[in-house]
């Protein structure tokens, strides 16, 4: 009986994103506010880590 290799996962690389503050691409860019909209879709924010850190803001699940 042979045995079959474990399947490897491919690594994980961090996600692109765009940063509304710095209005500019990042690799760090995670939630930060949700803008709902009375008609249509609303809209969510991104900021990047240094644009979280200078400016304080809490990632949108970290917010009370």
């Amino acid at each position: 009986m042979t045995t079959r290799p474990a399947q490897s996962k491919p690594p994980v690389r961090p996600g692109f994103g765009w940063c509304h503050w710095h209005k500019g691409p990042s690799g760090t860019a995670v939630l930060v506010d949700v803008i709902e909209q009375g008609s249509g879709p609303g809209i969510g924010l991104y900021a990047c880590a240094p644009c979280r850190e200078q400016r304080r803001i809490r990632p949108y699940g970290e917010q009370p």
